[in-house]
């Protein structure tokens, strides 16, 4: 449905989430829920007892013609009708007159598209856990890796790769935790009749128990109402992976700068070609960072239109859900490909430590300006500590002087600190405040993902 282009379609998705969302899965999908819908009301006497069985014996081995159901749904407008009319043509006996029973097009359609849901969320979790586990290795192999930490591209303090990478891989544990919480709100089953009352099954509870029992065959949640208009859990859905795109999207703006030629601090890994240029024979382009930065902007569009799928008018919307049907396939594939990039992308990545610690070291330790202010206000007060080092700061860019030597040239810090004290405070390496500590606190709440 999603991502029909035979150039591209390799570019964005991954195989298995291609299966998990093609048409004939979801055609599958809606043939599970009428066999389950059969079955549960089959055990709770609503339709003979047999018929279930004999409904589901028969689906299994139902021929359906995909390209009559696509003709026939353009016509209809839904595929849930036409999908009827073929199963009912090859299901004998009494068993095909209690297809479909109390049942709405749109429950059967709700109900395939959470199991297409759950199968693509499981997929995402094991991607996801795959990239904590990769980002654990860098951190352990570069925990005390020190480089340059920046803000608002400049040079900011010092901090390690290790700590970075940690501030990635807390992110994704909090994605595993949202995907934990987010289940049991979303992975509901849909069975509310026309209007969502189950009036067509009586005025008792049994239209309530059919649903239960349905939400048991197909393995989802039983939700306490029909939520035909109510599709927040759609919507959680889809900025759940807009977030994670989010998330990848700043790991690979973050690589891709850092793979700059003036930067030169990492490289994604190395495959003959890629990233080639037509003209550019040196050129290694960052090519999966550069596609994990387009897909988050797809994902943000994809939330985007599930928020406005929420706005539906009275007891079932007369055009908002159409939103979904072409919104959560794409945001599964998009999202899932983008996993795939970021997982090559930081599983193979070449880090280039020296190029680190000649960043680091060439504002002639600019960098660590805070640490010999903060060190000279305990002495002169934390204004007047400012003023002096901000000059001295100045006067090294100017002169190209160390940081260390314009400082030494100053009474105001010479009448306070000594040499020996100086010179330790302006080494980059001795200014990483609690960088390791928080790192290693990141690696302990992501051993249960391990």
């Amino acid at each position: 449905m999603s991502v029909p282009s035979h150039l591209f379609r390799d570019v964005f998705c991954t195989q298995d989430m291609k299966q998990a969302f093609a048409d004939d899965a979801y055609v599958r999908r809606l043939v599970d829920v009428e066999a389950a819908l059969a079955r549960a009301q089959s055990k709770l006497g609503v339709i003979p007892a047999t018929v279930g069985q004999e409904m589901t014996e028969a689906f299994a081995n139902a021929q359906i013609d995909h390209e009559k159901l696509s003709q026939d749904m353009y016509l209809v407008g839904y595929p849930v009708l036409p999908l009827i009319q073929q199963l009912h043509n090859q299901t004998s006996g009494h068993a095909a007159g209690y297809i479909h029973w109390g049942a709405t097009t749109q429950d059967i359609m709700d109900s395939a598209s959470v199991l297409q849901i759950k199968d693509g969320l499981g997929i995402i979790k094991s991607q996801l856990v795959e990239l904590v586990s990769i980002l654990r290795k860098l951190i352990d192999k570069h925990r005390d890796t020190v480089m340059a930490g920046r803000t608002h591209l400049q040079h900011a303090l010092p901090c390690t790769f290790g700590y970075k990478c940690a501030v990635y891989l807390a992110g994704m544990v909090r994605h595993l935790e949202r995907l934990e919480q987010l289940e049991p709100r979303c992975l509901h089953v849909q069975f509310g009749g026309a209007a969502g009352t189950l009036a067509s099954l009586g005025s008792d509870d049994l239209g309530v128990r059919v649903r239960a029992a349905l939400a048991e065959e197909l393995g989802l949640r039983q939700p306490p109402i029909t939520w035909h208009s109510t599709r927040d859990s759609i919507a959680e859905v889809l900025n759940f992976l807009a977030l994670v795109g989010g998330s990848l999207g700043k790991i690979a703006y973050d690589v891709m700068i850092m793979s700059s030629n003036e930067m030169g601090e990492v490289a994604e890994p190395f495959v003959p070609h890629r990233g080639a240029s037509s003209t550019m024979p040196q050129k290694r382009n960052p090519i999966s960072s550069e596609i994990v930065f387009a897909a988050a902007k797809l994902l943000r569009s994809s939330a985007s239109l599930g928020l406005d799928a929420m706005m539906v008018d009275f007891e079932r919307a007369s055009g908002p859900w159409h939103l979904e049907w072409l919104a959560v396939p794409e945001a599964f594939l998009v999202a899932s490909g983008s996993l795939h990039h970021a997982i090559f992308a930081l599983n193979g990545l070449s880090v280039n430590t020296g190029a680190m610690e000649r960043n680091l070291l060439s504002t002639k330790g600019l960098i660590v300006g805070e640490a010999a202010m903060m060190a000279l206000a305990s002495c002169i007060g934390r204004q007047a500590a400012h003023d002096v080092v901000y000059d001295a700061c100045r006067e090294s860019i100017e002169s190209g002087k160390t940081l260390y030597q314009c400082l030494s040239s100053r009474a105001q810090v010479t009448d306070n600190i000594d040499a020996k004290r100086l010179e330790a405070i302006c080494d980059p390496r001795n200014y990483l405040g609690a960088s390791q500590i928080m790192a290693d606190a990141v690696l302990r709440s992501s051993e249960r993902y391990r």
